[in-house]
Parts: C-alpha cells; sequence; structure tokens
C-alpha cells in the first residue's frame, strides 16, 4: 500500500513546484499543474505566446482553465494516507529542520494566543492548538494541508513577495526561494533545504580539510623556519667566535713582529749609544787636556824675568797632545731598511688582502673543502705573515698542488693553502700572481641558447660552437630568437657575485662580445649588441676593435690575439673584457648599475667567422 501512495504521490505532484497538486487544472496538451503556478508562470504574457510549461507547446490564445476534480480528490486521498502511516509521519519527523524542533517556550496558538501550539500548518502558514487543529483533521477541506511540528519563526520562513513557505535554495544566487520564486531560476541548480544544506556541508567539510592541512603545513614550515634559523644562529655564532679567535691570534702575532723588530731597533740604539758616549768622553778628557796646557803656556806668558821664564819654559814640556777625531760610527742602516721593508710589505699583503672582493675570497674557499683540504689555521697563515721576507722552509711538492715559479726568495704554494696574501705578496721576495688566475677562481662553463641563435648561425659541438652558415637554418619559430641581427644569448645568466668565461674567436672581421638582459629586442636595429640600453660589449668592425653601450662607441686598441675573456662583477657593476696572450691584460671595463640578470652575448656577422666557448685550455 504504501508502495503504490508513493508513486501515486508522485504523478500528483505539479512540475513548476515540484509539489502535490494545489488546485490542479489540466492544458490542452494532457499536462497538469497547479492553478496558481500556472498563473504565476503566465504572468504578463500576450496573446499567441502562451505555451506549456513541460512540452512548451504553444496555444493561440489563453487556454480556458477548468479544475481537474479527479485529481483533486487524488491528492486529498494522498494526504489522508500520509497522515495515517506511521512510518510517513516517522519520515516527516526526520525531515524537520533544527529550527523547526520543539522550542523550550511553546509556540502560541495563531488563533487563540493563549494555549501551546501543536501543529504548525505549511499551507495556512499558521499554528494551532489541539482544539483549532480539529477542523485540518477532519474537514476535507483541509486534507491536502501539510502540516509539521509548531515552528516558532514562522515568518521568517514566508517568503516576502508571495507569502509562501521557502522550500527551495538556488546555489548560483545563493539565497532560499518559494515555489513560485524558483519559476525564476529555471535556469539555476535549485534544491530542497535539506538537499542544499547536504551539500553545503559537504562544501565546508573540504574547506575545513583543506585549511586543517595548510594550518598543519604552516607550523611544519614555521618549525622547519625556526630550525633553520637556530641552525645558521648557531652556525654564525661559532664562525663569530673562530673569526674573533683568528684576529685575535693575529693581533698577536703583529705585535709580537711589532716588538721584534722595535727591539732590533732599540738594540742597534743602544750600541750606537754606547759609542757615542764613550766618543764625548774621550772628547771631553782631551779638552780637559787642551785647557790645562793653555792654562800654563798663558802663565809662562805672563812671567817677566828672563830667568825664570827659561827655568819654567823647560819644565812645561814642549809636546801636544793628538789632535781630536771623530771616530766612524758603525751604524747599521742595512738592518733598519730591512726591518722597515718588511714592515711595509707586510702592511701591503694585509690591505691587498682586504682589497679582494668578498665574492673572490669567499669563492676559492667551497673549492678547498670540496677537494677535502683542511681550512688554514691562523697560526699557519700569520706564520706566513711573521717573516715575509724570509719564508718557511721549502715543503715537499704535491701533484694535486698547483706549483708557482719561484721567485728570489718564493717556494711552491700549496693550492688549498695559498691565501691572497700570499699571492699579493711581491715586495717581500714571493711573484705577483698572473692576474688569469685570479679570474679563473669565478670560471663559468656558457652553452648557448637554441631558442635564442639567430638562423643564421649554425650550432655544433653541444651548443659550445657557432659559426656562420651562408644558408639559413631550419630552426623553428620562437618569440625568443633574433631575427635581425645574427645573435644570440647563452642559457647561464648572472644576477650577483663574480663571474668569468673565455672565447676562442677564428676568422671574420665583423664580430662581438658582451652581455645583455634577456629583455634586449629581437628585431629591429635597437636589437644589436651595444645599440641599446640593455647590453654592453666590444666587437669588431674591419679591423677595428671599438665597446659599445647605449648607441655610443669608444676605440680601442686591437690586441694580437684571438682569445678573450670576460668578466662580470654583479655586486659592484662592472662588466671587463680581456685579451688572453702570453699575458692576461685588461682592454676595457664598464660600469653600470644592474637591474636584470646578465646573459652572454655574441654578435657573427661576417662568413667564415667562428665562436668557441668555454675555451679556457685552448691556446690562443
Amino acid at each position: 500500500m504504501a508502495q503504490s501512495l508513493e508513486e501515486m504521490a508522485e504523478e500528483l505532484t505539479c512540475s513548476i513546484c515540484l509539489s502535490l497538486f494545489t488546485t490542479p487544472v489540466t492544458l490542452p496538451c494532457g499536462h497538469n499543474f497547479c492553478s496558481q503556478c500556472l498563473d504565476l508562470s503566465w504572468k504578463g504574457v500576450q496573446d499567441a505566446q502562451y505555451n506549456c510549461p513541460q512540452c512548451r507547446y504553444v496555444f493561440s490564445s489563453k487556454p480556458e482553465l477548468r479544475k481537474n476534480t479527479l485529481l483533486s480528490n487524488l491528492v486529498s486521498q494522498v494526504m489522508a494516507a500520509r497522515r495515517e502511516d506511521p512510518d510517513h509521519q516517522e519520515e516527516e519527523l526526520e525531515d524537520e529542520t533544527p529550527d523547526s524542533a520543539p522550542n523550550k517556550e511553546a509556540v502560541l496558538c495563531d488563533s487563540c494566543r493563549k494555549e501551546a501550539a501543536s501543529k504548525t500548518c505549511l499551507t495556512c502558514m499558521a499554528s494551532f492548538c489541539q482544539e483549532h487543529l480539529m477542523p485540518h483533521l477532519q474537514s476535507p477541506a483541509f486534507l491536502d494541508h501539510l502540516l509539521s511540528q509548531p515552528l516558532r519563526d514562522l515568518k521568517e520562513r514566508k517568503c516576502t513577495e508571495h507569502n509562501k513557505l521557502m522550500d527551495h535554495y538556488c546555489w548560483e544566487h545563493g539565497q532560499c526561494l518559494c515555489a513560485y520564486c524558483a519559476l525564476g531560476h529555471k535556469t539555476c541548480r535549485t534544491y530542497t533545504l535539506r538537499e542544499a544544506k547536504h551539500q553545503k556541508e559537504l562544501h565546508y567539510t573540504n574547506m575545513l580539510r583543506s585549511v586543517n592541512q595548510k594550518i598543519e603545513k604552516a607550523a611544519n614550515t614555521a618549525e622547519e623556519v625556526k630550525s633553520e634559523q637556530r641552525r645558521l644562529l648557531e652556525n654564525t655564532k661559532k664562525k663569530k667566535e673562530l673569526i674573533e679567535a683568528e684576529f685575535e691570534e693575529m693581533k698577536s702575532l703583529i705585535e709580537e713582529e711589532r716588538r721584534a723588530a722595535m727591539a732590533k731597533i732599540e738594540e742597534e740604539e743602544r750600541k750606537v749609544t754606547s759609542k757615542f758616549s764613550y766618543t764625548q768622553n774621550v772628547l771631553a778628557k782631551k779638552r780637559q787636556e787642551y785647557e790645562r796646557m793653555s792654562s800654563r803656556v798663558h802663565s809662562l806668558l805672563q812671567e817677566q824675568d828672563d830667568l825664570q821664564f827659561l827655568k819654567r819654559a823647560s819644565k812645561l814640556k814642549d809636546t801636544t797632545s793628538k789632535e781630536p777625531y771623530k771616530p766612524k760610527t758603525e751604524f747599521d742602516e742595512k738592518l733598519l731598511q730591512s726591518i722597515y721593508k718588511k714592515t711595509v710589505s707586510l702592511k701591503e699583503i694585509i690591505r691587498s688582502s682586504f682589497c679582494q672582493t668578498e665574492t673572490s675570497v669567499y669563492k676559492c674557499q667551497p673549492t678547498a673543502r670540496t677537494s677535502g683540504a683542511e681550512p688554514m689555521s691562523g697560526g699557519d697563515e700569520a706564520g706566513r705573515w711573521k717573516n715575509p721576507a724570509t719564508p718557511k722552509q721549502e715543503e715537499k711538492p704535491n701533484k694535486n698542488k698547483p706549483k708557482f715559479k719561484k721567485g728570489s726568495k718564493s717556494t711552491e704554494a700549496d693550492a688549498s693553502e695559498t691565501t691572497p696574501q700570499q699571492k699579493t705578496q711581491s715586495t717581500s721576495g714571493a711573484r705577483a700572481p698572473d692576474p688569469r688566475e685570479t679570474l679563473m677562481m669565478s670560471a663559468e662553463k656558457l652553452s648557448a641558447d637554441p631558442r635564442t641563435v639567430h638562423k643564421k648561425i649554425l650550432v655544433s659541438d653541444l651548443l659550445t660552437k657557432l659559426s656562420v652558415s651562408d644558408h639559413p637554418q631550419n630552426y623553428p619559430e620562437d618569440r625568443k630568437r633574433f631575427v635581425s641581427c645574427s645573435q644570440f644569448l647563452c642559457s647561464q645568466g648572472f644576477s650577483q657575485g663574480l663571474h668569468y668565461w673565455e672565447i676562442l674567436k677564428e676568422g671574420g672581421h665583423f664580430s662581438g662580445l658582451g652581455v645583455a638582459y634577456q629583455s634586449i629586442a629581437r628585431t629591429g636595429p635597437e636589437s644589436r649588441l651595444g645599440r641599446n640600453k640593455v647590453s654592453w660589449c666590444i666587437e669588431w668592425c674591419n679591423g677595428k676593435l671599438q665597446a659599445w653601450h647605449d648607441d655610443k662607441q669608444t676605440d680601442l686598441t686591437c690586441p694580437n690575439t684571438n682569445k678573450y675573456g670576460v668578466l662580470i662583477n654583479c655586486d659592484q657593476g662592472t662588466v671587463s673584457f680581456y685579451c688572453i696572450g702570453k699575458k692576461c691584460s685588461e682592454i676595457y671595463k664598464f660600469r653600470a648599475r644592474f637591474s636584470e640578470p646578465l646573459y652572454p652575448a655574441f654578435w657573427m656577422f661576417s662568413s667564415h667567422t667562428s665562436l668557441t666557448l668555454n675555451a679556457f685550455n685552448m691556446e690562443p
């Protein structure tokens, strides 16, 4: 019986309001609707535009509507059967929202306003006590009215426009609707209140899960940051302690060297002072002797008696003392000059060390650690500083250690223990290092970016050798490719620190090399290197060497070599070009403030021109 009742209820549902028919009417096409729903659907419609809301059949004029008595009686029977069915009553109780549950304070009857309401009629939109509810339970006219538990916020559940219960929800507009309002939301997703609540619960459950995951991730990330901060602070503290200890040791060694130098000078000073004191004593005695002789002679010359004069004169020795002389001062000027030169050498070593850029100093340190070399202790380093003019005893050579040419007093240096002070030590006997050795500390390997290579440039050897082709290459189209000028950029870009590379240029009279921003133009005359504000280069134009930037030219002396190096210092804002031959010398240096990463850039125009990147071990 229950199954047939539900099947019948589905057939007695209006397709507009999705509820049981209220005053059902039948259209000529055979479809049934609530009279009020159909009137609302046709509101404002003119003649020849009336159609069936279900099959869209168009009527030439507004059909005459009559109540379908059979359907109305069937709806009444279904409503009565539902009230008598206990299972259906339990379902109604379960379908009630939490707001419809009995409140602590009773809902008053809307008729007598005295007794507590027993039921709320969702059709009448009023609450009734048991006495005033009797017509709904006994009279057939109220059989199709929906009853529920007493509702306190009944007015809030009504649609202000149609005064009907809001039992639908529009997902797109996010608002509750009555059955008549739902007609204006046919294209929207509409749900019953329970279905909408279920969908919202799923949505916010997923949102809560996602937020909780983010909270957990944020907590874990914060903990990682704290851990990394503690680790860095501990590392910084240890480094500060080590550096402080090294500086203290250096200060003590320098102070010891100062005391030793002063002691040698003071000792030499004492020797000379002693000699001067002895000489002065001798001269004082000689002076007294000469004064006594002068006094005797003067007294003799005062004698008037000839006999007494001759007797006294015979007693006076007619001898004169030796002439006073200044003895030669044996002052060791060479010793003082040697001490002074050693002090100046120590000062120059320290100054040259401080003048080294931090990047180059610290960049060579990881290499030493990577190769397994232990960092140099302050004692060893200071030992070399202590007496630059007298180096340590020569150590046994190591195959893994680079050897430097010996000077008059220099020795072979250990690469892992070579300091900037030793490299710049020249006045004390050790030779100054080759500039290229310093540049090689910042060496970088390059490769051409195939997306930027002009179609007249041929690429080979894993993107490290490039030459000018007589015929355009079949490269794919790319917005980064140079179109007007036969140029290309490398894949590597640099935004901080020191970076150096070398290039071997062969053949041709028209070529150039430099650096550029990635934002350099790809077409037009402004895309050529040096003809804009975003590139710096040197170029060979028919045998003449020129420097270019911002379309400004500087003539240079063309060196007799085909191997060149480029050094960029992103921190100090410099781009330097070098010629590499028997000697390494700087050709030209640009100074600028870089706002973007710098990319190695090259220009190749004349045929038979080729460029080889990473030419560190190639002979010029």
